[in-house]
């Protein structure tokens, strides 16, 4: 016989458990009910009655014998009947999902009252203001929240009264004013919707609930949803409560509590406090609150009972908790409690102290936190919060905050770095000839592009900040200036201040706090509270962790910085960042090059400069793993801009010869798609002598690292296989130049041969590849691209934006892996590549490697490492750990 279902709970037949069914609230308000604290009696209407109204457009029909028996009991509890004329019981209504979601939903309060029983509850309480400004109270927010009336109307009204000009407020106005004002929002109602404000108490009560419900599914709280990653299908609870009073004059009040400060995560009692004041008036900021502390002074009886209840919350929830309380006429009544929000620091110091203190376990202080908490604790941020309208708004692309001159060219910001200005490069979109530049500057700014935009992920890897696609500003680089929509023009050498955490740019200087984890990550050391709480925590994910985690670096001094914050090898070096700023010449003479000695020749000048790139590399991670992928992106990124050089020859009488090369070069290499063109293996296929040469460049980088006694570990990978044959092509090339160097120096140089599985073509073959690969290293953002066909930066320029407004995508697939699809490819390829070899090693080098929600898939989908940004290190430690703990795979797990 299957059990009934039940929508209806009174607060003392619940528990914390049972969060999915109460919500938050109504689940906090069971808990502590059961634990004897203080708190006003009451009922809670479940989320799955509320998923049944949203269904159908109605409540459940059991819902109104089940709330009218819940109510019935609750009345007999009280000793009082709602909305009885002469002695009424009030009760509030407030929503309470699963998720907290602040001021996403409804709230209404002092359901009850109406013309009749305002005369009554004015004689119990002997206060007649105090009970018109509850009917006034009540009128507002049910005319607004259950009736739809125009808030704005109600205020007009109170402003009418002189309530919005006096310094009091509302507090100004009499209990005959008050009566006034009652009397005009039942006007303004009538006149707004056609029918009077229902003086049915339980009318009122049924309509409060109902439009709690629809309160789920209004505009503000499904953008809230989609930005929290929080499921539509949840719903909401609805808390049914009855009333206690915080405005019957200077001994009652209302406030907020916190068992820690949370924002250092420090102990103490931390919050406001509002005497002759109900809840709302708290959170919605109308009047000024005192420091909790001073309630000591006001209440001495009401702030030791307080400070009781908040230790045994904290030490029953073992963490910190969030809780709002009443003071009525001396007497302490705690309305609600959950899991406090907190910042980013007080969130490693909590868990650090709790597990240190032995409140909980180091696995669940580490669960507590998580890598974009501390990524945001890596980076500069602004002291202040600025009042300023931002100039721009643009993708968080790299976190922190720098402030410096504005300047829009590589050469620029070099040239000002160089004389010890701190500069913000402004660029439309930027490129491999930027790098300089972007290394030169404190932070970049452009109007293209997204989080994984050429700029944005350069930028992280150098850990500089970086707001990208502010796609309002106008950007001239020709007249040295951009402007905004609003008509502000903003010239080179202007200060600007770029908050890459929240996406905005403000014109002039914000004043800046350091980071003081940075640092300390990199010696080990600690500083201070939260320096000791960030490397504990990360000790003790690295104690857990399966995953390896390695770096994106392209230089000793990238490739340094990533082993000092905790790398285990470089999980990919590109090659072409070898190829900028001088080097730019020979790799135009070898593409140039009308004959084999000529390019030969080109190729012989770029080995001993690759042969030093690698051999800094190799010392900096000696001993470590280092992954050398060879030159990926299509040559024409190494040429001139087509346009730009076609004019440069039309507007010169005797144009250089070696500028028609060029163009004919470029007009020669031009592909429609380049992304899709002549690039990875391919190219090394096509141009005779390339892997040769950059393999030959590795292998006597690693002969010179043995000779002076190091211990280089290179790999070597070939980029954008599509077929087996390829990577046998590139493959056989490659070990013949390893024997040669073998042969030549009398040292055995043994470097793994892998490749890069980046196209849906490889993940599908991988079995056939693996015949061949010694590794696999996925490329997940050419995959994302080539998997949803996107252009990366011209969708998060152009739609991106509408799909994620409308929830076709809850984050961008270039941020966080896309598991159904692109995830499957990678599943596929792993499954099939060691069904080939059981023992093949496996990455990921694409910037999901530090994404933390991606870095729990690649634990799950067995990889043997992630290698991201150098300063994305830390927090991929982090989230290893984490991942390790959901227990999905082990070490066994192959």
């Amino acid at each position: 016989m299957n059990t009934p279902i039940r929508y209806v709970y009174e607060f003392g037949e619940g528990n914390r458990e049972m969060v999915a069914l109460l919500g938050g609230k109504g689940a906090g308000l069971a808990e502590m009910t059961r634990l004897g604290l203080p708190v006003p009696p009451g009922f809670t209407v479940t989320t799955e009655a509320c998923r049944t109204y949203l269904a159908t457009g109605q409540e459940p029909p059991e819902l109104g014998v089940e709330v009218a028996r819940a109510l019935a009991h609750l009345e007999r509890v009280m000793g009082r009947d709602l909305g009885r004329a002469d002695d009424p019981m009030l009760v509030s209504v407030r929503s309470g999902a699963r998720f907290s979601m602040p001021g996403m939903m409804e709230t209404i309060l002092d359901i009850g009252l109406n013309d009749d029983s305002v005369a009554g509850l004015a004689k119990a309480s002997g206060q007649e203001r105090f009970a018109w400004d509850s009917y006034r109270r009540l009128l507002q927010m049910f005319g607004h929240t259950v009736m739809g009336v125009d808030a704005g109307l109600f205020e007009q009204v109170m402003g009418a009264h002189g309530a919005a000009q006096s310094a009091a407020g509302d507090q100004s106005l009499d209990a005959e004013e008050l009566g006034r004002i009652a009397e005009e929002f039942k006007d303004v109602i009538r006149r707004e919707t056609g029918e009077d404000f229902p003086q049915d108490p339980f009318e009122q009560l049924y309509r409060a609930v109902r439009a709690v419900f629809a309160s789920w599914n209004s505009e503000r709280a499904r953008i809230y949803r989609r930005r929290e990653h929080i499921p539509d299908d949840l719903g909401t609870a609805v808390n049914i409560q009855a009333m206690v009073f915080g405005n019957l004059g200077p001994d009652s009040g209302t406030g907020v509590a916190f068992t820690r400060d949370p924002a250092t995560g420090e102990r103490g009692i931390y919050g406001d406090y509002l005497p002759d004041a109900q809840g709302e008036d708290v959170v919605s900021g109308v009047r000024n609150a005192v420091p909790l502390a001073e309630l000591k002074n006001i209440d001495p009886r009401s702030y030791r009972r307080l400070d009781d209840h908040l230790r045994t919350l904290e030490t029953h929830y073992r963490d910190l908790c969030d809780v709002e309380f009443t003071v009525e006429r001396g007497r302490l009544w705690i309305l609600q409690t959950r899991v406090g929000k907190r910042t980013a620091e007080a969130a490693f110091r909590i868990a650090h102290d709790l597990g240190d203190a032995g409140t909980i376990t180091p696995d669940e202080a580490l669960a507590r936190v998580d890598g974009t908490e501390l990524t945001r604790l890596m980076f500069p941020r602004f002291a202040t919060r600025t009042s300023d309208v931002p100039l721009a708004h643009g993708v968080p692309a790299s976190p922190g905050a720098a402030v410096g001159v504005v300047v829009f060219d590589s050469e620029a910001a070099s040239r000002r770095a160089a004389a010890g200005q701190h500069t913000v490069l402004v660029r439309r979109e930027t490129t491999p000839e930027d790098l300089p530049g972007m290394i030169a500057a404190q932070a970049v700014l452009t109007s293209r592009g997204g989080k994984t935009s050429h700029a944005a992920v350069v930028a992280r890897g150098m850990g500089k900040v970086c707001v990208c696609g502010a796609d309002t500003i106008v950007i001239d680089s020709a007249a040295r200036q951009f402007t905004t929509p609003a008509g502000a023009v903003v010239r080179e050498g202007d200060t600007v201040s770029v908050d890459g955490t929240a996406g905005t740019v403000y014109l002039g200087t914000v004043p800046l706090t350091a980071s003081e984890v940075s640092g300390c990550l990199e010696t080990g050391s600690s500083t201070g509270p939260l320096t000791q709480a960030v490397l504990s925590l990360l000790d003790h994910a690295d104690s857990v962790r399966r995953l390896e985690v390695r770096a994106n670096a392209d230089t000793p001094e990238d490739a340094a910085r990533a082993r000092r914050l905790g790398a285990q090898g470089l999980g990919l070096c590109r090659t072409e960042h070898m190829f900028l700023g001088d080097r730019r010449v020979l790799v135009e003479a070898m593409i140039l090059a009308r004959d084999d000695t000529a390019r030969e020749a080109a190729l012989a000048t770029l080995l001993p400069l690759q042969r030093e790139d690698f051999t800094g590399i190799l010392a900096a991670m000696d001993g470590l793993p280092v992954t050398i992928r060879l030159l990926d992106p299509p040559l024409h990124e190494f040429l001139p801009d087509r346009t730009d050089l076609a004019v440069r020859i039309a507007a010169t009488a005797h144009p250089d010869p070696h500028d028609r090369d060029l163009l004919a070069a470029v007009e020669r290499m031009h592909e429609q798609n380049p992304m899709l063109g002549l690039r990875g293996v391919r190219l090394g296929l096509a141009v005779p002598g390339l892997v040769a040469m950059q393999v030959r460049a590795v292998a006597e980088a690693v002969v010179r690292r043995l000779r002076d006694g190091g211990r280089p570990r290179a790999e070597i990978m070939i980029p954008l296989v599509g077929t087996v044959e390829e990577l046998r092509l590139a493959r056989a090339e490659a070990e013949r130049v390893l024997a040669d160097v073998t042969t030549e120096t009398g040292i055995a140089v043994n470097c793994p041969i892998g490749t890069m599985i980046e196209l849906p073509r490889a993940a599908l073959t991988a079995g056939r590849i693996a015949e061949v690969a010694d590794f696999f290293s996925f490329g997940t953002n050419d995959l994302t691209q080539t998997t949803w066909g996107l252009s990366r930066d011209d969708a998060e320029a152009s739609f991106f934006p509408l799909y994620l407004e409308k929830g076709v995508f809850a984050v961008s697939p270039f941020e966080t892996l896309d598991q159904e699809g692109v995830g499957r490819l990678v599943e596929l390829a792993v499954e099939a590549g060691r069904a080939v070899q059981p023992r093949l090693e496996t990455g990921v080098c694409g910037e999901h490697g530090g994404d933390p929600e991606s870095i729990h898939f690649f634990h799950r989908a067995g990889l043997d490492y992630v290698s991201c940004s150098p300063f994305r290190i830390p927090a991929a430690r982090l989230e290893a750990g984490r991942a390790a703990l959901a227990g999905a795979v082990g070490d066994d797990s192959r």
